[in-house]
């Protein structure tokens, strides 16, 4: 049986660069619909339909981050790939934060553009098993949500994030290589950069612990990679 072609909105005010965007990806096999604001994209994706959004920021009506934001608070986990001509690493970070999946610098190749879309759509259909909510420690988990609380601070989880926290939750104890994290988390049949696991438990840190430098939950092993624990130490 043929798999039906991936159903993408594309939100772009600017005409141009909205067909544009149409044309390429009808050509490369996606089905799409398109949205000229951000209050119509919103509307579009929380009535449900798509496989995953291509998101631009500086939109009228509503912009990009408010959209992925009440989307996310909606409990709404729609992949999300922001293409924006804002490139600074703080746009990056929030866009992250708020639970995008991917975010792609405007002009960009359509070839990078189709690569990326079709990574997060395999990402996304491989589904993440395992409840929607947790709590560990002062940790409460809100995974629908792309979010999580510790006491009264509240924080942003991106899919890989969650995908990393829910492997550490599923392995409680266990000394986990870098390179095992890269195969079953990232899908890395030959692991090769290995800081991207140290990156990524960094930001970890920074929204589990109290202290990150002297963490309870995410523990390094010397020479090996990383230890989870739900109690702490």
């Amino acid at each position: 049986m043929t798999e039906a072609p991936a159903r993408i909105l594309i939100a772009e005010d600017e005409p141009g660069l909205r067909m544009g965007l149409v044309d390429g990806l009808r050509s490369e096999g996606f089905e799409t619909t398109e949205a000229a604001d951000g209050a119509a994209a919103l509307e579009l994706a929380s009535a449900g339909g798509f496989d995953a959004l291509v998101l631009d920021l500086m939109m009228p009506k509503l912009d990009g981050f408010t959209l992925l934001r009440r989307l996310r608070e909606a409990r709404n986990d729609l992949p999300v790939l922001i293409l924006s001509a804002r490139g600074e690493d703080s746009d990056r970070i929030l866009g992250l934060e708020y639970g995008a999946d991917d975010y792609v610098v405007k002009p960009a190749p359509l070839r990078e553009l189709v690569l990326r879309l079709r990574l997060i759509l395999r990402r996304a259909r491989g589904g993440a098993a395992g409840p929607d909510r947790v709590q560990f420690g002062d940790n409460q988990v809100d995974f629908a949500a792309y979010s999580m609380t510790r006491g009264e601070r509240r924080f942003g989880l991106n899919r890989k994030e969650i995908e990393l926290l829910r492997y550490f939750l599923a392995h409680p104890g266990e000394p986990l290589e870098r390179e095992r994290l890269l195969r079953e988390v990232w899908q890395q049949a030959r692991p090769a950069h290995t800081r991207t696991v140290d990156t990524h438990v960094f930001r970890l840190r920074q929204k589990l612990e109290t202290d990150p430098d002297r963490p309870r939950h995410i523990h390094t092993v010397r020479g090996v990679g990383y230890r989870f624990e739900a109690g702490g130490e």
